[in-house]
């Protein structure tokens, strides 16, 4: 039986790979709200256990063995099913999902992970953009394009935001920078000054704090010439 706290930290690995490409126990250690101490020690008797769970060097960092890749898909898929089946069946906020579904997914049976799965058509992908692992552990890969690569005149679809802060979620709810919203690049402020977007008839200045979290992908040029 693997505890609940050796799949946090497997979860963790896996989700600070997917946003950064490498996995320190600095970062582990922030992410998870531990202390650094407290993660090395971890994460040594990770790459003791049999099978061994995770591959680990002092400053080399930290990597997922196939075992241990495995054991962090599966929750995640569970965590992602069930914000997904909060936010569409039960009418949770998007803001809100995430630290219900940090309490559920290490307990659901396999058969009640099928029944939401089936429930919600076999989803790709959670009310933050994320892709949701299948039933055999394979994954999407997630979209990666920031909207603070965008450049003036560009018309852009949001595909994913960072979902670890309930308060950067509900503030971009109220500017209505949700789950596929089309967005217009107006104007970029030189010297690192925000990027001036415009959604529908509202304009808004977003820093990079803020643009760095959010995902998008580049619409068409025609339909880029439509929306103009």
């Amino acid at each position: 039986m693997i505890s609940h706290a050796v799949e946090d930290y497997l979860k963790a690995i896996y989700e600070i790979d997917e946003d950064f490409g490498e996995v320190t126990t600095s970062l582990l250690a922030v992410h998870l709200g531990v202390a650094p101490a407290s993660v090395t020690g971890m994460v040594q008797k990770l790459a003791r256990a049999k099978p061994r769970l995770v591959n680990y060097e002092r400053h080399r960092g930290v990597t997922l063995t196939p075992a241990g890749r495995k054991v962090a898909l599966e929750v995640i898929r569970h965590h992602r099913l069930i914000e997904l089946y909060l936010a569409q069946a039960l009418g949770y906020e998007w803001d809100r999902v995430d630290a219900e579904a940090e309490k559920l997914e290490h307990v659901i049976s396999e058969e009640f992970e099928d029944k939401i799965a089936a429930l919600l058509g076999h989803p790709v992908l959670d009310p933050h953009g994320d892709p949701i692992p299948t039933k055999d552990g394979t994954v999407a890969e997630p979209s990666r394009q920031a909207l603070s690569s965008a450049q003036p005149g560009q018309t852009v679809r949001v595909t994913r935001v960072r979902d670890d802060d309930p308060a950067f979620l509900r503030y971009l709810a109220e500017l209505g920078v949700t789950l596929n919203a089309v967005l217009v690049v107006a104007d970029r402020a030189p010297f690192e000054g925000p990027l001036h977007i415009v959604i529908g008839e509202r304009a808004h200045a977003l820093g990079q704090s803020v643009t760095d979290r959010i995902f998008v992908e580049i619409e068409p040029a025609a339909a880029q010439g439509g929306a103009a």
